[in-house]
């Protein structure tokens, strides 16, 4: 399934996500120690990556790059990383903030620059939060529709049918061909599949010639 994002809202059902909208910077200083905290929207572990290594690069001479992320509408894709700090006193506190903003497909990233003070493990998970909890509060948070495709294989005379169907359900056309038979891969909002699917029975038992199919991930 794919996304399609919306204006912003506080309130998710079973058809929406919440995530941020841009990369976003907070700061926090205890003891010495400066905790960097970093905030990126992402879609998969290769994004995660490509923004991870810049910052490895960046500050290179840091002490600790911890960070967590989480990924998929069910949220059921996440890590947490400690990067040599006790265990569950980074990684685990700044994905604690994720969870409690009901995010998903974000990472979050603090980087932290030893003061010459211990913290010790409470003063560690509460500066990591603290990181975190500041670099998302500086992102914009917006609600994310669901979508899934469908490609749509129809006949030319069926072709003003599929484009008021496209207009109806907001359909955004991914790709295209026209060949003996024309297709078409949509994406629709996941809320309004039943109804969608309801619509191409109906075209079908009336003699419109269009097959279909959902396409999985």
């Amino acid at each position: 399934m794919n996304v399609r994002r919306k204006s912003p809202m506080a309130v998710t059902d079973n058809f929406s996500f919440l995530t941020i909208k841009s990369a976003s910077e907070g700061f926090y200083k205890e003891k010495g120690s400066k905790f960097l905290g970093f905030a990126y929207p992402v879609h998969d572990e290769r994004e995660i990556k490509a923004s991870l290594e810049p910052l490895r690069k960046l500050y290179f001479d840091a002490s600790h790059h911890c960070y967590a992320w989480m990924l998929g509408a069910d949220k059921k894709y996440f890590r947490a990383f400690d990067d040599g700090e006790p265990n569950h006193s980074a990684g685990t506190p700044i994905l604690g903030q994720i969870r409690s903003k009901e995010l998903t497909n974000v990472l979050v990233v603090v980087v932290r620059y030893f003061g010459g003070t211990k913290l010790g493990v409470s003063g560690l998970i509460q500066a990591y939060k603290t990181a975190a909890e500041t670099a998302l509060a500086n992102a914009k948070i917006i609600k994310t529709e669901i979508t899934t495709s469908f490609t749509l294989n129809f006949e030319y005379t069926a072709s003003p049918e599929i484009m008021r169907m496209v207009k109806e359900f907001d359909l955004t056309i991914e790709n295209q061909s026209y060949e003996e038979q024309a297709s078409m891969l949509v994406n629709i909002n996941l809320r309004f599949k039943d109804v969608f699917l309801e619509k191409l029975k109906l075209l079908r038992a009336t003699g419109t010639p269009i097959t279909y199919s959902e396409k999985t991930v």
